[in-house]
């Protein structure tokens, strides 16, 4: 009896090498065109891209055309207290310390940099004296009644540009930046009444809204939806809903998860791709994320294709662009699949990698799909950069140098919607902020400062291994409200051949490395490095546990030392 006791663990492990516990992995139509190795190929380092970002253009001192990008305004909306503005683009005439008092600058722009550089490591609460988490709570528009993060701090300058009061995913969006930032900065004083703010106000909401997300927006001061000459965007029930779950987590009201489940439920009830800018990733990893927590049964299949098909009614074609042009692939990119033959923009593919790369942890089986994207998403990023692009495929090759190495050009079209630019071949590198305000903007404003902010989000997420063309993608990095977890990677081999890859264990620790698509211990009791074999254009996700961890089941899952390993063992 004791030898057979002794023996089951080593039986289990010989049935899960013989694929017993192999999870069979799912397509993404739309990833199943991209190329298996982009070409030209390259990996450019996200996170000094990043660290580069934040140190140069948070100079206030800085000098050069257009410099500094950051200026203080002094208005003192919402809360009293300056806060710093950031342009949106190079030269943008809307902006600055002597345009419009000050008062125009975006919460796309200032968050998604606050958020890009906290994820790569730097705390933006005392930077050249200024708390610039803190500053972020000037966007949240108490003054005008209806008590959410928005895109401005006051609607004196919302016709500007940019959407506010009137086009819903720039309202909703704010307010998933603002979560993210606050899970970084749970101790920053004053947010936690501000997250329970929104929260409530989403939820309140949700229930007027019943099921019912087809509007062009929500006004959440007078608390009703509304319909006017944008489109209907149903999407804005992933943001609703995301926001809503990280509330649950954060404070554990039960409210706060019917909502979510609620609004989730009114996402996927639509008959029609509904995707309308950036909010459907977020459904579709709130989905493999409540099917794992909460043991329910949404569509992730579903909100995934909506994401990445292109397939979008009312934003007619927004989605994943896949293809090569004169020679360069650019699949993987966000954007309108349709727009002029094609235009992605780098904040949408940054911002997709948030909410996908973190959903592989939840739902295992979309490992292959997200690992081949995510490798071509990071290749073709790197073309918005002028430093990056041939200058016989850029806009304003001659001009780019402003930007200093890390701004980048807005987005990348297949034909130029500028008709300066008609002889500029395919892929060209170009920005839409000359048509913001035509005859005023320099061409220079083509240059996306608001953008680029955004770099931290791939600068966390993806690192090299020692194999090229391998990524070891971090599913932790933006896995926000997580439950505690142990470092967990998605490795992806894109090769038709068995490539081998070295994963080091934390520095003074001894570790085991589980697979969650195989369903296997891959190593035991490692203190420096293991090396891992991947079979051709397959994955693994490592998560790196305690050695001799003790191991128990809870239905499908796998815990080590009463922390959740595997969501869908099959045990």
């Amino acid at each position: 009896m004791n030898i057979f006791y002794r023996s089951l663990p080593y039986l289990l492990l010989f049935l899960c090498l013989s694929a017993y516990c192999q999870v069979k992995q799912q397509t993404i139509a739309r990833v199943n065109e991209m190329p298996d190795i982009p070409q030209p190929f390259e990996i450019i380092d996200y996170t000094e891209l990043a660290l580069n970002f934040d140190k140069t253009v948070y100079d206030f001192n800085a000098k050069g055309k257009f410099w500094p990008l950051v200026w203080i305004d002094k208005s003192h909306k919402n809360y009293p207290q300056d806060v710093v503005g950031l342009y949106t683009a190079m030269g943008d005439v809307r902006q600055g310390p002597v345009n419009n008092k000050g008062m125009f600058h975006e919460a796309l722009a200032t968050m998604g940099a606050t958020l890009g550089a906290t994820l790569v490591g730097i705390d933006k609460t005392n930077q050249q004296g200024h708390n610039i988490v803190g500053m972020i709570k000037n966007y949240f528009n108490r003054e005008t009644g209806w008590d959410i993060m928005m895109n401005n701090t006051c609607p004196e300058v919302a016709l500007l540009g940019g959407g506010y009061g009137r086009d819903w995913w720039y309202d909703v969006y704010p307010n998933v930046l603002f979560y993210a930032i606050y899970d970084k900065y749970p101790d920053q004083p004053g947010l936690d009444e501000i997250a329970k703010t929104i929260a409530d106000k989403f939820y309140k909401a949700d229930v007027i809204l019943n099921g019912n997300y087809n509007y062009s927006y929500f006004d959440y001061g007078k608390m009703l939806p509304v319909k006017n000459n944008i489109c209907i965007q149903p999407d804005a029930a992933a943001g609703h809903a995301w926001v809503l779950y990280a509330a649950y987590k954060k404070f554990g009201d039960e409210k706060y998860l019917k909502g979510a489940i609620s609004a989730l439920s009114a996402l996927q009830s639509q008959s029609e791709n509904p995707t309308y800018e950036l909010l459907m990733p977020f459904g579709a990893y709130l989905a493999a994320r409540i099917n794992a927590e909460q043991g329910k049964n949404y569509d992730t299949n579903k909100m995934l294709a909506w994401s990445f098909d292109g397939t979008a009614v009312c934003r007619e074609g927004w989605g994943m662009l896949t293809g090569k042009w004169n020679n360069y692939d650019i699949s993987g990119i966000f954007g309108s699949t349709v727009d002029h033959g094609g235009y992605g923009f780098l904040m949408n593919t940054y911002d997709a990698a948030w909410p996908l790369v973190p959903m592989v942890r939840y739902n295992q089986s979309y490992a292959d799909a997200i690992g081949k994207w995510m490798l071509n998403a990071a290749n073709a990023s790197r073309f918005f950069y002028p430093q990056y692009m041939p200058d016989e495929h850029e806009t304003i090759p001659q001009r780019s140098g402003v930007g200093k190495n890390v701004i980048a050009y807005e987005g990348i079209i297949k034909k130029s919607n500028l008709p300066e630019y008609q002889n500029v071949e395919a892929p060209v590198a170009q920005g839409d902020g000359p048509l913001w305000v035509p005859g005023k903007n320099p061409p220079e404003s083509q240059l996306s400062v608001y953008g680029s902010g955004h770099v931290g989000i791939f600068g966390s997420i993806i690192k090299k291994t020692n194999v090229e063309g391998i990524l070891q993608l971090d599913l932790l990095a933006t896995d926000f409200f997580a439950d505690k977890a142990y470092p967990s990677y998605l490795y992806y081999n894109p090769y038709e051949k068995n490539k081998t890859i070295t994963v080091t264990a934390p520095k003074g620790k001894k570790v085991d490395l589980y697979d969650t698509v195989s369903g296997t211990f891959v190593a035991r009791n490692i203190s420096l490095s293991a090396t891992i074999e991947l079979s051709p254009k397959s994955s693994a996700v490592i998560v790196i546990i305690p050695a001799k961890g003790k191991v128990t089941y809870m239905g499908s899952k796998m815990l080590v030392n009463g922390t959740v390993v595997d969501y869908n063992s099959g045990k």
